[in-house]
């Protein structure tokens, strides 16, 4: 299958991009490299032993996008570009949404007119809000707390409704919780440009000693510990998961669908400190600083659904995570 990645070349999208050339598709990325940079695309090709073709441009660009799509005969879209910090985007509301809301609009009306209406969405478990209960499933109501997880639930309200219109179309919405990790080769990780906003790559620089010391938000929560609780999934785990949506895409009747891609259990900032701990043998220095606008006490995904339809399920560890991710960092030399 001829597949086009936007943001193909940030840290989930390029390593989606090294499982689809392994599965024999034929991969285009498109990427305006504004969080990451042209060296990836030779990481991709070492692993992979092939080489994607690739498209520097914005996903704003509709016309641009709709030549792509024509003239590399793509079949099917995995959409990724967009911004993804929940911080960030309370911030800079404007960006989040002219970047992911009209990025979604602008990539739709070209694949309207070069005919291509197989769509696999990246979207986040932010579009619930504050969990009315735990685990997190599809059905669980959907009320973002914050720009980010706002943007990306009108685009899903977008693509339902696109779907809605045109049942010619086979749209998966991937509702991804927490990635980290890296991929075994040491290649490919989580290198954000500037200062991260996530927390794995800020703990991997303070262990690296880039950075001085890690700021939780908040330790006055009510959970386990008293700061937040994610579920960390491991970004390999999230590429398989779209690869199996891919699948599934071509055997079902439903114009749109949701996933959950989770673990179905959450781990606290203390925990995956310590575990970083562990892995890295340096003690992380931090300090404890307020709540951050936007977040939630606990989020932790049911996979139920993934597993049913896609025929998938996380299968590697927070030891696998934290190891391959400290590995990552070991070895950037790049």
């Amino acid at each position: 299958m001829r597949i086009l990645l936007t943001g193909g070349a940030g840290y989930i999208g390029s390593h989606i991009a090294v499982l689809l050339l392994g599965l024999g598709h034929e991969v285009t990325i498109y990427d305006n490299l504004s969080n990451s940079d042209r060296s990836v695309l030779g990481r991709i090709s070492k692993i992979a032993g092939k080489t994607p073709d690739f498209f520097d441009a914005d996903v704003n660009d509709s016309d641009v996008l709709e030549g792509v799509l024509r003239n590399q005969n793509i079949e099917s879209v995995i959409h990724l570009a967009g911004l993804k910090a929940v911080g960030e985007s309370v911030s800079y509301p404007l960006e989040y949404f002219k970047n992911n809301v009209s990025g979604i609009i602008s990539l739709l009306g070209a694949m309207n007119r070069a005919n291509v209406k197989s769509l696999i969405f990246s979207s986040s478990a932010t579009v619930y809000g504050n969990p009315s209960y735990l685990p997190l499933d599809e059905e669980h109501p959907t009320c973002a707390v914050n720009p980010y997880g706002r943007t990306k639930l009108h685009c899903e309200e977008i693509l339902s409704d696109i779907a809605n219109s045109d049942s010619s179309w086979r749209i998966s919405s991937l509702r991804y919780f927490n990635p980290v990790g890296a991929h075994d080769s040491g290649l490919l990780g989580d290198n954000p440009s500037g200062k991260p906003n996530n927390l794995a790559p800020y703990l991997m620089r303070v262990a690296a000693g880039t950075l001085d010391h890690v700021v939780i938000f908040g330790d006055d929560y009510e959970t386990l510990d008293g700061t937040g609780v994610r579920d960390y999934i491991h970004v390999v785990d999230v590429a398989e998961g779209h690869c199996a949506a891919l699948t599934e895409l071509g055997d079902r009747e439903l114009p749109f669908n949701v996933f959950n891609l989770g673990t179905g259990y959450g781990h606290s900032v203390f925990q995956m400190l310590a575990a970083f701990e562990n892995v890295s043998t340096i003690k992380i220095p931090y300090i404890v600083g307020p709540r951050r606008p936007g977040d939630v006490a606990s989020c932790f995904a049911s996979t139920e659904k993934a597993t049913e339809f896609l025929g998938w399920a996380a299968k590697k560890t927070l030891k696998d995570m934290c190891l391959s991710a400290w590995n990552f960092q070991k070895n950037r030399s790049f």
